[in-house]
């Protein structure tokens, strides 16, 4: 006799179970769809609070995960870095709870501690600096900043945490080849007491004391050169 064999065939059971799995990834992906515009929503809201310091919406978004701390919008701004550039001291200290990346560096290439030094935010910046943010990192840097603007104090704060006062920005400039450049005398006297270098040059071939008397800083260009024959070796 021949042998006959019997071609195998889903069971009834296995076609219920196809049809499950199915009805299952078609309710997730509806699910998915459905909640993306809610998210996109908390996400806006949370940068808006952030900019405007409306604290206990943003603490209620972040409480509940509907956003993480690092969001950040179009700009590369994050929730820390919003805050930051509007001073919102309440909405900062909220955030710094949420462990957000303090070093976070937008498109720019800015960090809140960058900017809350430019912009002179004193107790910004110490609470950036005690929470733990980075202080010297390559190319601009808050000390760079600080010096360009004006902001002894943040100076300061940044010296006395240990910023390097030798770091150089992209077009070779340090700390007191900018605040000489704008007329920072004050700011050019604290960085002489430091191991600042005098004779480097910026990528237009200028040092410090060039540079400022380029623009008509005569005093700060005497200061730098009494400096550079009292300290010859300091290069």
């Amino acid at each position: 006799m021949p042998i006959t064999t019997e071609t195998s065939r889903p069971s009834g059971n296995n076609n219920s179970n196809i049809a499950a799995a199915l009805l299952a990834v078609l309710l997730a992906a509806a699910a998915f769809l459905a909640a993306a515009p809610a998210l996109a929503d908390d996400k806006e809201e949370a940068l808006t609070a952030a900019r405007r310091g409306s604290t206990g919406t943003l603490t209620k978004l972040l409480d509940r995960r509907a956003v993480p701390p690092d969001v950040t919008d179009k700009y590369g701004n994050s929730l820390l870095i919003l805050a930051v550039r509007e001073g919102n001291i309440d909405t900062v200290d909220a955030l710094l709870r949420f462990k957000p990346q303090l070093d976070h560096r937008n498109r720019n290439g800015d960090s809140a501690l960058m900017i809350a030094s430019m912009q002179g935010h004193e107790k910004l910046t110490a609470r950036l600096l005690t929470a733990g943010a980075k202080i010297n990192n390559d190319g601009w840097t808050a000390l760079h900043y600080a010096a360009l603007e004006g902001k002894l104090a943040i100076v300061e704060q940044l010296l006395t945490a240990g910023a390097n006062v030798n770091a150089l920005t992209p077009n070779l400039s340090d700390a007191l080849m900018l605040a000489g450049r704008n007329g920072h005398i004050d700011i050019v006297r604290r960085l002489l007491k430091t191991p600042i270098a005098l004779d480097r040059r910026n990528d237009h071939g200028l040092n410090a004391e060039e540079w400022a008397r380029s623009k008509g800083n005569t005093k700060i260009a005497d200061l730098i050169k009494k400096a550079r024959a009292e300290h010859p070796r300091q290069h």
